[in-house]
Protein backbone atom coordinates (compact mmCIF):
# COMPACT_ATOMS: atom_id res chain seq x y z
CA UNK A 1 0.00 0.00 0.00
CA UNK A 2 0.78 3.73 -0.29
CA UNK A 3 1.58 4.81 2.96
CA UNK A 4 1.51 8.12 4.81
CA UNK A 5 5.18 8.75 4.65
CA UNK A 6 4.82 8.42 0.85
CA UNK A 7 2.06 10.91 0.97
CA UNK A 8 3.38 13.48 2.84
CA UNK A 9 6.95 13.35 0.59
CA UNK A 10 4.58 13.85 -2.23
CA UNK A 11 3.03 16.64 -0.39
CA UNK A 12 6.32 18.47 -0.48
CA UNK A 13 7.16 17.46 -3.47
CA UNK A 14 4.31 19.02 -5.29
CA UNK A 15 4.01 22.23 -3.00
CA UNK A 16 4.50 25.29 -4.91
CA UNK A 17 2.91 23.41 -8.41
CA UNK A 18 -0.43 23.08 -7.16
CA UNK A 19 -3.20 24.80 -5.21
CA UNK A 20 -4.03 24.10 -1.68
CA UNK A 21 -7.95 24.19 -2.39
CA UNK A 22 -10.47 26.03 0.16
CA UNK A 23 -12.39 23.57 2.70
CA UNK A 24 -15.19 25.72 2.89
CA UNK A 25 -18.49 25.41 4.98
CA UNK A 26 -21.76 24.58 3.09
CA UNK A 27 -24.70 26.38 5.26
CA UNK A 28 -27.48 24.53 3.00
CA UNK A 29 -26.07 20.94 3.55
CA UNK A 30 -25.41 21.72 6.90
CA UNK A 31 -28.81 22.76 7.58
CA UNK A 32 -29.77 19.85 5.91
CA UNK A 33 -27.90 16.87 7.40
CA UNK A 34 -28.02 18.80 11.25
CA UNK A 35 -24.03 19.23 11.56
CA UNK A 36 -21.22 20.91 9.58
CA UNK A 37 -20.39 19.57 5.95
CA UNK A 38 -17.78 21.68 4.01
CA UNK A 39 -16.79 21.32 0.64
CA UNK A 40 -13.42 20.36 -0.33
CA UNK A 41 -12.74 22.46 -3.49
CA UNK A 42 -10.47 20.68 -6.33
CA UNK A 43 -12.24 21.88 -8.83
CA UNK A 44 -10.75 25.26 -8.36
CA UNK A 45 -7.17 23.46 -9.53
CA UNK A 46 -5.50 24.75 -12.19
CA UNK A 47 -6.52 22.36 -15.00
CA UNK A 48 -9.99 21.98 -13.82
CA UNK A 49 -9.93 18.86 -11.40
CA UNK A 50 -7.84 17.13 -8.69
CA UNK A 51 -6.15 15.23 -10.75
CA UNK A 52 -2.90 17.77 -11.29
CA UNK A 53 -1.62 16.34 -8.02
CA UNK A 54 -0.90 13.23 -8.88
CA UNK A 55 0.20 14.13 -12.65
CA UNK A 56 2.48 16.59 -10.92
CA UNK A 57 4.12 14.03 -8.37
CA UNK A 58 4.19 11.49 -10.96
CA UNK A 59 6.21 13.71 -13.57
CA UNK A 60 8.43 15.58 -10.92
CA UNK A 61 9.83 11.79 -10.14
CA UNK A 62 10.78 11.12 -13.37
CA UNK A 63 14.34 11.51 -14.36
CA UNK A 64 15.40 13.76 -17.21
CA UNK A 65 16.19 10.91 -19.83
CA UNK A 66 12.78 9.30 -18.76
CA UNK A 67 11.04 13.09 -19.32
CA UNK A 68 12.79 12.84 -22.53
CA UNK A 69 10.66 9.59 -23.82
CA UNK A 70 7.72 11.28 -23.25
CA UNK A 71 5.01 10.00 -20.94
CA UNK A 72 1.20 8.26 -22.30
CA UNK A 73 -1.38 7.82 -20.45
CA UNK A 74 -5.29 6.42 -20.56
CA UNK A 75 -7.60 8.84 -19.69
CA UNK A 76 -11.87 9.69 -19.65
CA UNK A 77 -10.22 13.53 -19.68
CA UNK A 78 -9.09 14.83 -16.45
CA UNK A 79 -6.16 12.83 -16.07
CA UNK A 80 -4.76 13.38 -19.31
CA UNK A 81 -5.28 17.07 -19.50
CA UNK A 82 -3.64 17.10 -15.86
CA UNK A 83 -0.91 15.16 -17.51
CA UNK A 84 -0.49 17.09 -20.46
CA UNK A 85 0.09 20.54 -18.61
CA UNK A 86 2.52 18.88 -16.03
CA UNK A 87 4.55 17.46 -18.81
CA UNK A 88 4.59 20.89 -20.82
CA UNK A 89 5.74 22.01 -17.43
CA UNK A 90 8.95 20.19 -17.33
CA UNK A 91 9.29 20.06 -21.31
CA UNK A 92 8.22 16.65 -21.49
CA UNK A 93 5.57 15.38 -24.30
CA UNK A 94 2.05 13.30 -23.40
CA UNK A 95 0.36 10.96 -25.48
CA UNK A 96 -3.61 10.50 -24.79
CA UNK A 97 -5.47 7.67 -25.91
CA UNK A 98 -9.40 7.93 -24.78
CA UNK A 99 -12.44 6.29 -26.45
CA UNK A 100 -15.32 7.95 -28.55
CA UNK A 101 -17.05 8.53 -24.83
CA UNK A 102 -14.71 10.84 -23.91
CA UNK A 103 -16.93 14.49 -23.76
CA UNK A 104 -15.28 16.52 -26.72
CA UNK A 105 -14.43 19.86 -24.65
CA UNK A 106 -12.03 17.53 -22.61
CA UNK A 107 -10.40 15.97 -25.52
CA UNK A 108 -10.02 19.76 -27.04
CA UNK A 109 -8.57 20.74 -23.84
CA UNK A 110 -5.93 18.11 -24.05
CA UNK A 111 -5.22 19.40 -27.85
CA UNK A 112 -4.58 22.70 -26.77
CA UNK A 113 -2.22 21.86 -23.94
CA UNK A 114 -0.31 20.19 -26.48
CA UNK A 115 -0.58 16.50 -25.85
CA UNK A 116 -0.59 13.90 -28.89
CA UNK A 117 -4.68 12.93 -28.56
CA UNK A 118 -5.24 9.27 -29.23
CA UNK A 119 -8.99 8.01 -30.16
CA UNK A 120 -9.52 4.52 -30.13
CA UNK A 121 -12.73 2.45 -29.30
CA UNK A 122 -15.74 2.64 -27.39
CA UNK A 123 -14.12 2.22 -23.75
CA UNK A 124 -10.91 2.22 -21.36
CA UNK A 125 -10.31 -0.62 -21.96
CA UNK A 126 -10.17 -0.40 -25.50
CA UNK A 127 -8.12 2.90 -25.23
CA UNK A 128 -5.34 0.83 -22.81
CA UNK A 129 -4.81 -1.41 -25.68
CA UNK A 130 -2.73 1.76 -27.83
CA UNK A 131 -0.82 2.37 -24.48
CA UNK A 132 0.48 -0.50 -24.09
CA UNK A 133 1.55 -0.66 -27.50
CA UNK A 134 3.00 2.49 -27.36
CA UNK A 135 5.03 1.86 -23.92
CA UNK A 136 5.77 -1.46 -25.91
CA UNK A 137 6.97 -0.33 -29.51
CA UNK A 138 7.55 3.45 -28.77
CA UNK A 139 9.24 3.36 -25.16
CA UNK A 140 6.89 5.96 -23.82
CA UNK A 141 6.89 5.80 -20.10
CA UNK A 142 3.54 4.92 -18.30
CA UNK A 143 1.49 7.24 -16.11
CA UNK A 144 -1.76 5.73 -15.38
CA UNK A 145 -4.57 7.44 -14.28
CA UNK A 146 -4.98 6.02 -10.84
CA UNK A 147 -3.27 2.61 -10.66
CA UNK A 148 0.51 4.04 -9.49
CA UNK A 149 1.86 4.89 -6.40
CA UNK A 150 3.07 8.37 -7.31
CA UNK A 151 -0.36 8.96 -8.66
CA UNK A 152 -2.23 7.62 -5.77
CA UNK A 153 0.32 9.21 -3.19
CA UNK A 154 0.06 12.73 -5.13
CA UNK A 155 -4.13 12.33 -4.79
CA UNK A 156 -3.49 11.31 -1.41
CA UNK A 157 -1.99 15.24 -0.59
CA UNK A 158 -5.74 15.97 -0.20
CA UNK A 159 -6.37 14.07 2.60
CA UNK A 160 -3.65 15.48 4.80
CA UNK A 161 -4.97 19.12 3.96
CA UNK A 162 -8.46 17.84 5.24
CA UNK A 163 -6.99 16.50 8.44
CA UNK A 164 -5.24 19.52 8.97
CA UNK A 165 -7.83 22.10 8.32
CA UNK A 166 -10.18 19.87 10.66
CA UNK A 167 -8.88 17.40 12.71
CA UNK A 168 -12.07 16.42 13.89
CA UNK A 169 -13.59 15.31 10.60
CA UNK A 170 -15.74 12.05 11.04
CA UNK A 171 -16.52 11.38 7.50
CA UNK A 172 -15.21 12.21 4.24
CA UNK A 173 -17.33 11.55 0.77
CA UNK A 174 -14.87 10.69 -1.84
CA UNK A 175 -15.82 10.15 -5.95
CA UNK A 176 -14.61 6.44 -7.12
CA UNK A 177 -13.51 5.31 -10.43
CA UNK A 178 -9.91 3.56 -11.04
CA UNK A 179 -9.51 4.02 -6.91
CA UNK A 180 -6.16 6.62 -6.99
CA UNK A 181 -8.53 9.11 -5.64
CA UNK A 182 -10.24 7.20 -2.50
CA UNK A 183 -7.01 4.81 -2.07
CA UNK A 184 -4.90 7.88 -1.39
CA UNK A 185 -6.99 9.83 0.36
CA UNK A 186 -8.30 6.88 2.98
CA UNK A 187 -4.70 6.42 3.31
CA UNK A 188 -4.21 10.06 4.66
CA UNK A 189 -7.31 10.56 6.49
CA UNK A 190 -6.72 7.45 8.47
CA UNK A 191 -3.18 7.33 9.21
CA UNK A 192 -3.87 10.70 11.33
CA UNK A 193 -7.38 9.98 11.95
CA UNK A 194 -8.06 6.51 12.13
CA UNK A 195 -11.59 6.73 14.00
CA UNK A 196 -12.84 8.72 10.20
CA UNK A 197 -15.08 7.15 7.93
CA UNK A 198 -14.03 7.22 4.30
CA UNK A 199 -17.18 6.39 1.73
CA UNK A 200 -16.70 5.98 -1.40
CA UNK A 201 -19.49 6.90 -4.11
CA UNK A 202 -20.22 6.18 -7.41
CA UNK A 203 -22.77 6.35 -10.68
CA UNK A 204 -25.10 3.12 -10.81
CA UNK A 205 -24.45 2.77 -14.76
CA UNK A 206 -20.54 1.07 -14.82
CA UNK A 207 -19.16 1.39 -11.41
CA UNK A 208 -15.96 -0.77 -12.23
CA UNK A 209 -14.67 -0.47 -8.38
CA UNK A 210 -17.90 -1.46 -6.79
CA UNK A 211 -19.08 -4.48 -9.07
CA UNK A 212 -14.58 -5.47 -8.50
CA UNK A 213 -15.46 -5.23 -5.19
CA UNK A 214 -18.68 -6.78 -5.01
CA UNK A 215 -16.98 -9.91 -6.62
CA UNK A 216 -13.92 -9.83 -4.37
CA UNK A 217 -11.48 -9.53 -7.93
CA UNK A 218 -11.08 -6.84 -10.61
CA UNK A 219 -13.43 -7.64 -13.54
CA UNK A 220 -14.49 -6.25 -16.62
CA UNK A 221 -17.77 -4.05 -16.62
CA UNK A 222 -19.40 -2.41 -19.32
CA UNK A 223 -18.75 1.39 -20.29
CA UNK A 224 -21.83 3.08 -20.89
CA UNK A 225 -22.68 7.14 -20.98
CA UNK A 226 -23.49 8.04 -17.65
CA UNK A 227 -23.56 12.29 -16.17
CA UNK A 228 -20.46 11.22 -13.62
CA UNK A 229 -18.18 10.62 -17.22
CA UNK A 230 -15.29 10.75 -15.50
CA UNK A 231 -15.93 7.83 -12.95
CA UNK A 232 -16.13 5.44 -16.14
CA UNK A 233 -14.27 3.07 -17.06
CA UNK A 234 -12.05 -0.32 -15.76
CA UNK A 235 -9.67 -0.64 -12.74
CA UNK A 236 -7.73 -3.37 -14.73
CA UNK A 237 -7.74 -6.72 -14.42
CA UNK A 238 -4.05 -6.96 -13.19
CA UNK A 239 -4.83 -4.45 -10.37
CA UNK A 240 -1.78 -3.97 -8.23
CA UNK A 241 -2.31 -1.06 -5.77
CA UNK A 242 -5.78 0.50 -5.80
CA UNK A 243 -8.62 -2.31 -5.41
CA UNK A 244 -6.37 -3.64 -2.77
CA UNK A 245 -6.03 -0.37 -0.89
CA UNK A 246 -10.18 0.21 -1.38
CA UNK A 247 -11.23 -3.30 -0.06
CA UNK A 248 -9.60 -2.62 2.81
CA UNK A 249 -9.82 1.57 3.33
CA UNK A 250 -12.92 2.33 2.05
CA UNK A 251 -15.74 1.95 4.87
CA UNK A 252 -19.09 1.83 2.68
CA UNK A 253 -19.63 2.50 -0.91
CA UNK A 254 -22.67 4.33 -2.51
CA UNK A 255 -24.01 4.32 -5.89
CA UNK A 256 -26.35 6.84 -7.19
CA UNK A 257 -28.48 6.58 -10.56
CA UNK A 258 -28.57 9.86 -13.34
CA UNK A 259 -31.58 11.54 -11.40
CA UNK A 260 -29.43 12.10 -8.31
CA UNK A 261 -26.74 12.70 -10.08
CA UNK A 262 -28.21 15.53 -11.51
CA UNK A 263 -29.80 17.00 -9.05
CA UNK A 264 -26.57 17.00 -6.77
CA UNK A 265 -25.14 19.43 -10.51
CA UNK A 266 -28.24 21.82 -9.75
CA UNK A 267 -27.64 21.68 -6.19
CA UNK A 268 -23.68 22.69 -6.42
CA UNK A 269 -25.30 25.46 -8.96
CA UNK A 270 -27.97 27.17 -6.91
CA UNK A 271 -27.03 26.80 -3.14
CA UNK A 272 -23.19 26.40 -3.48
CA UNK A 273 -22.73 28.73 -6.65
CA UNK A 274 -19.95 26.08 -7.92
CA UNK A 275 -20.55 24.34 -11.33
CA UNK A 276 -19.42 20.85 -11.28
CA UNK A 277 -19.26 17.99 -13.63
CA UNK A 278 -21.21 14.86 -13.05
CA UNK A 279 -18.35 12.66 -11.22
CA UNK A 280 -17.66 16.28 -8.94
CA UNK A 281 -21.18 15.96 -7.63
CA UNK A 282 -21.76 12.94 -6.42
CA UNK A 283 -20.72 13.35 -2.73
CA UNK A 284 -23.30 15.78 -3.08
CA UNK A 285 -25.83 13.81 -4.53
CA UNK A 286 -25.49 11.05 -1.87
CA UNK A 287 -26.13 13.61 1.03
CA UNK A 288 -29.49 15.04 -1.18
CA UNK A 289 -30.51 11.34 -1.63
CA UNK A 290 -30.15 10.40 2.06
CA UNK A 291 -27.79 7.45 0.80
CA UNK A 292 -25.11 7.71 3.10
CA UNK A 293 -25.64 5.32 6.55
CA UNK A 294 -24.81 6.36 9.62
CA UNK A 295 -23.62 10.03 9.10
CA UNK A 296 -22.28 11.54 11.93
CA UNK A 297 -20.10 14.85 13.21
CA UNK A 298 -18.20 16.84 11.41
CA UNK A 299 -18.36 15.87 7.06
CA UNK A 300 -15.89 16.68 4.12
CA UNK A 301 -17.00 15.91 0.71
CA UNK A 302 -14.82 16.34 -2.34
CA UNK A 303 -15.63 18.52 -5.04
CA UNK A 304 -13.13 16.69 -7.92
CA UNK A 305 -13.62 18.97 -10.98
CA UNK A 306 -15.34 21.85 -12.95
CA UNK A 307 -14.76 20.62 -16.90
CA UNK A 308 -18.19 19.61 -17.75
CA UNK A 309 -19.97 20.44 -21.25
CA UNK A 310 -21.42 23.87 -20.14
CA UNK A 311 -24.53 22.97 -22.95
CA UNK A 312 -24.97 19.86 -20.72
CA UNK A 313 -24.33 21.73 -17.54
CA UNK A 314 -27.06 24.09 -18.96
CA UNK A 315 -29.44 21.12 -20.10
CA UNK A 316 -29.12 19.95 -16.60
CA UNK A 317 -29.64 22.87 -14.76
CA UNK A 318 -32.88 23.23 -16.72
CA UNK A 319 -34.30 20.47 -15.38
CA UNK A 320 -34.34 18.75 -19.25
CA UNK A 321 -35.62 15.00 -18.21
CA UNK A 322 -33.09 13.02 -20.48
CA UNK A 323 -29.97 15.52 -20.92
CA UNK A 324 -27.43 13.29 -21.80
CA UNK A 325 -30.24 12.77 -25.29
CA UNK A 326 -32.61 9.58 -25.72
CA UNK A 327 -30.28 6.97 -25.71
CA UNK A 328 -29.05 7.46 -22.51
CA UNK A 329 -31.83 6.62 -20.32
CA UNK A 330 -30.16 9.37 -17.92
CA UNK A 331 -33.00 10.17 -15.75
CA UNK A 332 -33.05 6.21 -14.91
Amino acid sequence: MVDLNAIRDAHRRITGQILTTPLVRSPALSDMCGFSVSLKLENYQTTGSFKIRGATNAILKLSEAERARGVVAVSTGNHGRALAYAARAVDSKATICMSRLVPENKVSEIRRLGADVRIIGDSQDEAQEEVERLVREEGLILLPPFDHPEIIAGQGTIGLEIVEAMPDVATVLVPVSGGGLAAGIAAGVKALRPEARVIGVSMERGAAMKASLDAGRPILVEEVRTLADALGGGIGLENKLTFAMCQTLLDDFILLNESEIAAGIRHAYEKEREILEGSSAVGVAALLAGKVAGLRGPTVVILTGRNIDMELHRRIICGMKNPLGKKSDAND
